[in-house]
């Protein structure tokens, strides 16, 4: 019997996966575990309003925060949950294998996702938002990412893989880092696909008329967390 070249793929990277873990184990700071291919960013601290580090232990389980990263008008969805995020093996919709970031922090239950729909693009604007973090349904984690324009159902516990809709591909990951002492968190990279192309030539006028020039600026050495309630004034309830 011929073995699986699949399985032998998938056993190569959860090997390099933990060779990755291995060499960290021993510092303060704990990286993201990332195989393969990662784009890296310049590295932005996570702070509040008033310009102080943003604290791991400060994110509510269960609660969508944001921020910008990799530019400065990208959001990100940031979030916590009450048990640990492993690892996830997933494809771009061009046949890209990656793995989805584990979590960080204190209970390894942190994660990041780039808040722009795979699908249609839809984000968070300051106006309104219809694609935020909402109770799952029968047969669904308690919370998934869900983009009412179109009604794709990511999961934000494995990777905010695509559960159900149209959307080809699962939401970026954004690579967080954790520093146990300082408790405090940065942006440093993404993984998986990402849609920045798509969505500045789709929403350039739009973005101009709110911001101004500068779109493709990348965030700063700071970006600030806000709840989801703070970042949009009117956060859409999708339909049953």
């Amino acid at each position: 019997m011929q073995p699986d070249p699949d399985s032998k793929r998938r056993r190569q990277l959860m090997r390099q996966a933990a060779c990755v873990a291995g060499a960290w184990a021993a510092s303060s700071v704990l990286p993201v575990v990332a195989i393969g291919e990662v784009q890296r960013y310049p590295r932005s601290l996570l702070v509040d309003v008033h310009g102080n580090p943003w604290p791991a232990r400060r994110l509510k389980s269960g609660e969508a925060f944001l921020f910008n990263y990799p530019y400065a008008v990208s959001p990100v969805f940031l979030l916590a949950f009450e048990r640990e995020v492993e690892a996830e093996e997933l494809v771009t919709k061009d046949n890209r294998h990656y793995a989805a970031p584990a979590g960080v922090g204190p209970n390894k239950s942190i994660v990041a996702f780039s808040a722009i729909c795979a699908h249609k693009l839809m984000y968070p604007m300051p106006t309104i938002s219809f694609i935020g973090l909402r109770s799952g349904g029968p047969g669904e984690p308690s919370k998934v990412i869900h983009c009412c324009g179109d009604n794709s159902r990511y999961d934000p516990l494995h990777g905010a893989r695509v559960i159900e809709g149209p959307a080809p591909q699962p939401l970026a990951a954004i690579l967080l880092e954790w520093d146990a002492r300082s408790d405090q968190l940065h942006a440093v990279g993404t993984r998986g696909g990402e849609m920045f192309d798509a969505f500045f030539e789709k929403y350039t006028p739009r973005l101009e008329l709110e911001v101004g020039r500068g779109l493709h600026d990348p965030s700063g050495a700071t970006v600030v967390v806000q709840p989801a309630a703070s970042y949009s004034k009117n956060w859409q309830t999708c339909r049953a």
